[in-house]
């Protein structure tokens, strides 16, 4: 089933939100659309989805945990303690990796058109809904000055939306003097939309470990996200992305610290897709 995006006026919205929001989508996913990729459990969703689980959740007053999966988070999650627990949680597993996505459907997973979902996928979308809607979005995480930097930055350009940053240098530590300082913070802010981007694990720790004391909001863990907004670091083409190709524009612009992310550690999720084609084959050649 199909319907246009809750609230949207698309003849009187601006440009950029007619762009974003014209295209219609499901209102109900299918449950064959959760499926096992590598080990581990991912939804397949366009950002369109996302965004409309997001907005129910802020109408009904409810918590929500939004995680994703990428070749990074497929690498080190048998090898972190703890962080299974995220995952555990959480409502909505985004898969963020477009290889990914053409792995699902090589394997037969799927025939349709879904899309790699993550923050810069689905940013401008994002923010139109929370201008139009008041949301209040608080995000957590980066060098200091740089989420206060992209927070009135959002604000100039959607000042319908309350946005508050905080810096991600603290001690993390449950119960230590900056930890309880910034679950405070949150609890005053109340927001709609708290964006944790800590980088992995660390932000996907930081959110299991502090559930309990985290509002009644859409928990997302964005990684470095406000960085693009504030201009510390500059996003890939879109185009990149969709392509698959986006790993390679990261690289090079920071070649020291990804080098062992993008060229060492997918050859350690070899057995578990060879694992996967070799179920798939079963599959294909099960008698009906």
């Amino acid at each position: 089933m199909y319907q246009e995006p809750l609230g949207v006026d698309a003849a009187s919205a601006p440009p950029d939100r007619r762009r974003h929001e014209r295209r219609p989508f499901r209102a109900a996913r299918r449950p064959e659309e959760r499926v096992r990729i590598l080990g581990e459990t991912v939804d397949l969703m366009r950002p369109e989805e996302v965004l409309l689980h997001v907005e129910r959740c802020i109408a009904a007053g409810q918590r929500s945990v939004i995680a994703n999966h990428n070749l990074h988070s497929l690498y080190l999650l048998p090898r972190t303690p703890g962080m299974r627990r995220l995952y555990d949680m959480a409502d909505v597993v985004e898969l963020d990796s477009t290889p990914l996505i053409h792995f699902t459907r090589l394997l037969g997973l799927h025939s349709r058109p879904f899309h790699r979902c993550t923050y810069l996928d689905w940013r401008g979308q994002f923010w139109s809904m929370a201008d139009r809607k008041g949301w209040r979005v608080l995000y957590v995480g980066g060098a200091d000055g740089v989420a206060t930097t992209a927070a009135e930055r959002l604000t100039a350009r959607y000042p319908g939306a309350v946005v508050q940053g905080l810096s991600g240098y603290f001690d993390a530590t449950p119960g230590s003097a900056g930890n309880t300082a910034v679950l405070t913070a949150i609890a005053d802010f109340k927001p709609h939309v708290l964006f944790v981007g800590m980088g992995m694990p660390r932000q996907e720790l930081w959110i299991a470990d502090n559930i309990e004391a985290l509002p009644d909001a859409v928990i997302l863990p964005v990684g470095a996200a406000f960085d693009y907004e504030a201009g510390v670091q500059k996003a890939a083409p879109r185009w990149m992305g969709r392509l698959g190709v986006e790993w390679l524009f990261r690289l090079f612009a920071d070649p020291k610290r990804l080098f062992a992310r993008y060229c060492v550690e997918p050859w350690f999720l070899i057995r578990p897709a060879l694992g996967d084609v070799r179920e798939a084959m079963r599959r294909r050649t099960k008698p009906h």
